[in-house]
Parts: C-alpha cells; structure tokens; sequence
C-alpha cells in the first residue's frame, strides 16, 4: 500500500480517541497535513503525519520528534504552537496550532515581490518569533518562505499584508547551540538547511548558531523585496558554496528605489563574517523595527500634500526690495517744520519745499500703475494656467509589452518614478513583462508610472486527489477552475469504494483554469479473487481459473525450473477481478538446450575437450576412438548433462 493511499484512509480517523481527521491540507516529501477536530477541547487542529516510507529510518523520526519538543520548550504568538505528539499505528505524528492562511512561499508565488513596508511587516514579526527560540536556547536552521505562515489580519483584510499575523513553523531542524570554544571546534554535520538560505559557517563547518537565523531571515527579507534569492542555481552544492564566496548584493540593484536604509539592513543581516552580523534575532528585530518606522514615515511625509493652511515663514520685504511693477508711489516726505523764523517772517522747515503736484499728472500716474499691474496680472495668469493645464504634463512612454527592466530604464530615461500593482496572469504578454500601464496617455513630469507585470499564462497544476472521497476531490479540482468529468467507475485492490483511484491528466501535470479533468471513482474491491498459482503445473493452473470463469494467457519462458511449471502471474494472488477477466501465466520451458556435438571418430581426449567446452560433463569407457556418443549427436541438453563416450 503507497504512502498515499495510506494517507488518505486516515480521513475520518479518530486518532488516539481525541483527534478527528477531517481534510488534508497539504502533502509533502516526508509528512502529510491535516485538518482535524480536538474532540476533548472542541477547536480546529493541524496533524502532521509521517509517510509510513519514511517511519523506518530512525534519524528522520528522531527529528520529527524533536520538533514537538523544540516548540514545546516556549511559546510565543509569532511562533506555531506543538500542541500533542504520538503515534499511530507505528507513524508519529505531531498536533499543531491550525493557521488559517497561506505561507510565505505562496503569497511570493502570487505577488512575486512585496512592498518594503510589507516585507518589513514581515520580517520583523519573523524575527520576534525567532528571537524567543534564540531565548530559549534553540536555533531554527531552515528560515524560508515554506516555513513562514502568513495568517488573516485582525482587521479581517487578507490582503492586509501590514497587518497580518506572521507565525513560523516547522522546527524539524531545530538543535540547541553552544558557544563556539565547545566541543571540536573541526567538527561538521550534515548540511540539512535548504541551500537557497543557508549561512555560510553552516556551509563551512555545519554549525548553527542564532547568527545562521540572522542570516537567513535577511535572505528572506532580500527575496521579499527583490522576488529572487541572491543566489541560485542547478546544482545545490554549487549554490550553497556562493553564500561562501559571495557577499550578498543591496536589494536595490535589482528593485530601483528601495530605500537606502532597507539596502543597509539587508547588507548588515546577511554579511558573510557572522561576528559582523546582528547577534541574534532580537537585536535583528529591533533594527527591522527602527528601518520600518524610518521608511513608514517617509512615505508618509512624501505623500502628504502640504495644507492649505500651513503657516509659512516669510521673509520681511522691503520697498526696495519690491519688484518696479509692485511699488507704490511715495508720498512727499516732510521732516517737521523749524521754530527758526527767516528774515521774512516765515518758519522755515530746514528743507525744501516740494512743489504740490498737479491733480491731473497724479491720476495719470495712479492709472498707469493700475494698468501696468493689470498686465502682470494677466500674464501671471495665462503662465499659470499654461504650466496646469499643459506645461507640467508630458506624453506618457508607451511600455506595454517591454521587459521589466526595460520599462523601468524607460520610465526613467523619462523622469518618472515606477510603482507596481499586483500582477496578473495573462495567455499572450510572457511572465515579466508589462501588461498594462497607467496612466497610458499623459502623466505628470516627474510623476509615478504604475505597471502591471503579467504572470504570464495561468497555469497550474493537477492536485493530488487521489484516495480522497469525490465530494472532497471535487471541491479541490473547481477552487482551481477546472471542469471536472466523472469518469466510469472500476474496481480497486487498494482504494476504498467511493474514493478516487484515478485523474486524467494525471496528477502533477499542468493544466489551465477551465480545462477538463476526469475522475475515475473506486467501485471497491473486484468480486472474484484471484488464487494464487505459482509453482503448480500449467494444467492444473488452468483447471483453477476455469472454475472461477477467468481465462489464462500463457507466455512460456526459458528456465532452470521444470517444463511447464508457472513461475510468475498478474494479477498478484488476493486481488480482485470481474468475471472473465484474464490472467497472464508465464509458465516455464525448462533450462536453455544445447545440442550435443558430434565427436564419434574422434579421439578420445580430443572429444572429451569439445564437449567440456560446450559445458557438458564428460564420461568416457575406454581411451582409444570414439565409437558411440550417448545421446546421439544433435540432441539439445541443458548445460552441465553428462554426455558418455565409448571410445575403443
């Protein structure tokens, strides 16, 4: 029985009489994913079980274990909680706290990259839940999108990434660390972490401590921003050895306009020299924490208009300092007058008098300014409706269909700043290129232009429904928009009635929303079981499936065994047929022959060398010619029959 089938019987199963499986949520190399219902406590569980392949080798169940028992240890709300852990029928399995959401690797997968202010959400959430397993006293050893689980907001948003619940899991490879002088400091183990995260001492000696977390939290953080990881490749080994030879680049040579404190945090985390990193998650935490609040409130201050209202600090201007076509004229200036008489009686006011101006040139003047303010006014007027309603626009550059990275160099050539929307699936334009662009027409000089990238045809594939009942595996294949066809129903050795056996295309093959996939349903066990007839003669094996109504094909075969003997059948003895159905019998022909050489006339020693070398034992009466072969020449022998020689 596969460990698939196996797998799926469990639904239904009460466990350890507390624990009902419901649904399976996920299946992975090593261990399948439940939902189940806590009888006992009533609330919604996750069961992780073993394949039963793998409940043989004691160095992975050990570690399964040890996940129970690495979790168990704190508790932390970033953090998934071990709730159980026991066995059932000989495969471990572990009950964990049920995250309604999706991982890390999955939003990734949707979105491809995240927005600073997201990725940093994230990351920091990330780093407090490893922070109280650097606490106490453990080391996680595989940070990864997989391994991150990104819950429904509090506000009730999922697509509130900001405000999401972030809890890591899956602490399979969790080990306490020791200072570095402990133990043989040569000493290696094996590289289990994934390589695309793995810190380079790990790489070098397979020692972890908190600094290995460090480290691959800000590869996390780098591929959150940038939609890659810094290094990849075929081959694994070849990979792992580039975060050893490699320093890790700033996010924003691939992603323009990260800010440079994000670039910084990045570059610190994921530093080659672990003495050159944050000591561990908690220092992490708390400049992932600083580098949000930074980057939060520029955005904040970029994207706030100033009020209309603002009180603005102005400098004292003069009349001097006023424009020739803003002064006002000057009124007479008269200081005041002296007591000092002149010799006519008259006080003198020690300056001269200016004389009155006439009535007439003073209204020409006043009208004159007047005028000459109207015309400023005008100008001021067209220039300003000039610069909004055409001055400050500018065609917008056509992207549409371009490269990402062609795009931005165009939106820049052009002096526009580029933001992204959430990408989408399309049959024609190829995965990372432009698919639409707003605004298309004209855009602001210097403004933002907004790109969609396209994930280019949506195509996924075929889940792996076998086992599961057909309501179930219906459900499954129309939330990915698949038609689904029930195909005839046949009998099965291995999966229970009702439950499917099989899917067309086949699972794991791709397929696209819309298409046709048929489910063949199991009608059970077959009604007639097959006997079991190997090592009994041909007659008689025939004689048993007559009986039964089943008809045998017959494909003899050369072999040490006797002639007519049946050595192998299929359908395997115990499995169920319909009547009439055929069984193939190989049945034997008996050892390969030779035909024995013809050596009468020949001396006796030359004949016994002939037939020792076609493999034949040799006895001989006589020494002379040899008269009579026995068999006569030309008859077939298996190799190693006694030929005799008469020789006289």
């Amino acid at each position: 029985m596969t460990d698939t089938e196996l797998a799926d019987e469990l639904i239904g199963t009460l466990i350890d009489g507390r624990y009902r499986v419901l649904d399976r949520l996920a299946r992975g190399g090593m261990a399948t994913v439940y939902t189940a219902r806590d009888e006992r406590l009533e609330r919604t569980v996750a069961l992780k079980m073993v394949h039963p392949s793998q409940a043989g080798d004691p160095t992975f169940v050990e570690r399964f274990v040890a996940e129970a028992r690495a979790v168990a240890k704190f508790s932390h709300p970033n953090v998934v909680a071990a709730y159980d852990q026991g066995t059932h029928q000989g495969l471990p399995y572990l009950v964990m706290e049920y995250v309604r959401g999706r991982t890390l690797r999955e939003i990734l997968r949707s979105r491809r990259r995240l927005t600073p202010a997201e990725a940093l959400a994230i990351a920091e959430q990330m780093a407090a839940g490893i922070a109280a397993a650097h606490h106490a006293g453990l080391v996680h050893r595989d940070i990864k999108p997989e391994n991150v689980l990104i819950s429904q907001s509090p506000s009730g948003g999922s697509a509130d990434l900001v405000d999401s619940v972030v809890k890591v899991t899956d602490f399979g490879l969790a080990e306490a660390f020791l200072a570095a002088s402990d133990g043989d400091p040569t000493a290696t183990s094996t590289l289990l972490a994934t390589v695309a995260y793995v810190a380079p001492e790990v790489v070098r000696t397979g020692r972890a401590d908190p600094r290995a977390d460090v480290y691959s939290t800000g590869i996390v953080l780098f591929e959150m921003l940038t939609g890659r990881v810094p290094f990849d490749g075929p081959q694994p080994g070849a990979v792992a050895w580039q975060h050893v030879d490699q320093d890790v680049p700033p996010p924003s040579q691939y992603v323009a306009g990260l800010p440079r404190s994000v670039d910084e945090l990045v570059v610190r985390a994921t530093r080659r020299d672990p003495h050159a990193r944050p000591a561990d998650a908690r220092q992490l935490g708390n400049e992932l924490q600083r580098v949000r609040e930074r980057v939060m409130t520029e955005a904040a201050t970029t994207a706030l208009p100033q009020p209309v209202d603002a009180t603005v600090v102005l400098s004292k201007v003069g009349g001097e300092e006023r424009p020739s076509w803003a002064r006002l004229p000057s009124r007479p200036r008269s200081a005041p007058p002296s007591r000092r008489p002149t010799s006519g009686g008259v006080y003198s006011g020690g300056n001269r008098r200016r004389r009155p101006e006439p009535a007439q040139t003073a209204r020409v003047r006043r009208w004159t300014l007047l005028a000459s303010v109207a015309v400023v006014a005008v100008l001021l007027a067209g220039g300003g409706a000039w610069w909004l309603g055409v001055g400050r626009w500018m065609p917008a550059p056509q992207v549409v269909g371009l490269s990402e990275a062609e795009a931005v160099s165009t939106a820049r050539q052009n002096g526009l700043r580029v933001e992204f929307t959430e990408p989408r699936y399309h049959d024609e334009i190829a995965a990372g290129h432009v698919l639409a662009q707003h605004p298309d027409d004209r855009i602001r000089k210097g403004g933002v232009l907004t790109l969609t990238l396209s994930l280019g045809p949506e195509i996924r594939a075929v889940p792996d429904v076998i086992g599961a009942e057909l309501p179930v595996a219906i459900r499954q294949l129309e939330e990915l928009d698949l038609e689904v066809v029930e195909g005839e129903q046949r009998y099965s050795d291995t999966v229970p009635a009702g439950r499917v056996m099989a899917v067309e295309p086949s699972v794991g093959e791709q397929v696209r929303p819309g298409d046709r996939v048929t489910v063949v349903v199991s009608k059970g066990r077959a009604p007639i079981e097959v006997p079991a007839l190997i090592g009994l003669p041909l007659d008689q094996a025939q004689a048993q499936l007559a009986q039964l109504g089943l008809v045998a094909l017959v494909q003899e075969v050369e072999n040490d065994a006797p002639a007519g003997q049946v050595l192998v059948q299929d359908p395997a003895p115990g499995a169920g047929v319909e009547e009439g159905a055929t069984v193939t019998l190989q049945v034997s022909k008996g050892p390969p022959t030779k035909p024995v050489p013809h050596v009468e006339g020949r001396p006796c020693g030359q004949a016994r060398q002939i037939l020792e070398q076609e493999g034949f034992e040799v006895s001989s009466i006589g020494n002379r010619r040899v008269r009579t072969q026995i068999p006569s020449p030309g008859t077939g022998l298996p190799p190693g029959s006694e030929v005799t020689i008469i020789c006289v």
